[in-house]
């Protein structure tokens, strides 16, 4: 989550996967040794199917659905092994992550993923740690997940992916007064910390006014921030209760006084910013139409064709299918499918992706995007930054 809203799944071959860092089409993965069984690779999804954060899980799970379709060319299988797919709704409570998903694994699941929320995310992290099985973290964005240890990648963006593309349109910020407006949250406080890393480390003060989960009334918030004349306001959000939060910020007319950024959520919320939209300059994970690629195209058609819409965590559950395919196709033993997926770079929806070796970082292009057409909004993109420009720095080992 970023500017005036941070807010915020291989064709199968029989070929046993020979170097972890090649290139290579987002269909062209390994036959593991176990394909000769045919015994089903089993994948949990442990996610926000409810919650505050139900909206986001519902995108990513579309996008899982379509990226299994499109990575095993629709026959569901890896060689000759079907992919089983169990979802499990922690509605964005660790606690309840933690027990679906030490059932999974109870019962023999090697790979999980799906985490939504970053409490969710670092959590889970660590169970996958002491368990030894593959974990494909979702669309939570806590930098923490990044080197979080040995079993843990991710299919999502990054805080501080998002503030580098923030730091990328705001030009010269040494010497500015930035103050960021975020949920009290593991999100909000990674999007803190990443600001500070980020934008204090180029030379600007950053403060923050951190707001409690519980709120329902962002009158006294956005007064303080008001009060404050920050140079730029940089809000973290994520959620139902952006549009009373967009809100109170407008009635307290911090838009006259300051420059607002964020991120670009989901399109449902686009219309909540009416007149404000015009003053806000959006950074964008994704939004549908901003890849330009094959791969758009196809997690597109089988989106649709399902019924679903592409919006801005679909991208999320499609690469993390691809990641996870890939990773099956080395075999059941979670270490061989976390060398299969260190160092590998493929198509994605974005374009081209890379999973860093040394810390598990997934390496992506970032947009920026404007807001057009009044009262039904569209997005427009302005800008793709490609992955090096806001790559982050390799993570501290864990």
């Amino acid at each position: 989550m970023r500017q005036a809203r941070l807010a915020v799944g291989l064709a199968v071959t029989a070929v046993l996967v020979t170097t972890a860092t090649a290139c290579g089409s987002p269909q062209q993965a390994a036959g593991g040794g176990d394909g000769a069984t045919g015994a089903p690779i089993k994948v949990g999804l442990v996610y926000s199917k409810s919650g505050a954060l139900a909206s986001y899980g519902k995108e990513y799970l579309e996008g899982f659905k379509a990226g299994l379709d499109y990575a095993t060319k629709g026959t569901n299988k890896v060689g000759k092994r079907p992919v089983e797919v169990t979802e499990v709704d922690d509605a964005g409570d660790p606690s309840k992550a933690v027990a679906g998903a030490k059932d999974l694994i109870g019962k023999g699941y090697k790979i999980i993923g799906g985490s939504t929320a970053s409490g969710v995310a670092v959590q889970l992290a660590s169970l996958a740690e002491q368990n030894k099985v593959l974990n494909v973290s979702g669309p939570a964005a806590s930098d923490a997940v990044t080197g979080a240890g040995h079993y843990t990648f991710r299919s999502g963006r990054q805080t501080w992916q998002d503030i580098r593309t923030a730091a990328a349109f705001l030009g010269d910020v040494k010497g500015k007064k930035i103050t960021v407006f975020a949920q009290d949250s593991a999100f909000g406080q990674a999007n803190v910390a990443a600001v500070k890393a980020v934008l204090g480390g180029a030379g600007a003060t950053v403060d923050q006014i951190a707001v409690p989960a519980s709120a329902t009334d962002f009158t006294p918030f956005a007064t303080k921030a008001r009060d404050a004349k920050p140079d730029l306001l940089f809000v973290a959000w994520a959620g139902t209760t952006a549009q009373a939060m967009w809100n109170a910020l407008g009635q307290q007319g911090i838009f006259d006084i300051t420059t607002v950024v964020t991120g670009l959520d989901i399109s449902a919320t686009w219309a909540t910013y009416g007149p404000i939209a015009g003053k806000i300059s959006f950074l964008a994970h994704y939004f549908a139409g901003a890849g330009g690629t094959e791969v758009e195209k196809a997690m597109t058609q089988r989106v649709t064709k399902a019924g679903g819409a592409v919006d801005l965590f679909t991208v999320d559950g499609f690469t993390a299918a691809q990641m996870i395919v890939h990773a099956a196709a080395a075999g059941d033993d979670p270490d061989a499918m976390v060398k299969a997926l260190e160092g590998w770079s493929f198509d994605g929806v974005k374009g081209k992706l890379t999973v860093r070796a040394e810390d598990h970082a997934l390496l992506q292009p970032m947009f920026s995007a404007r807001l057009i057409g009044g009262g039904t909004p569209k997005a427009e993109l302005v800008k793709k930054l490609d992955p090096d420009t806001v790559a982050p720095p390799v993570a501290a080992k864990k």
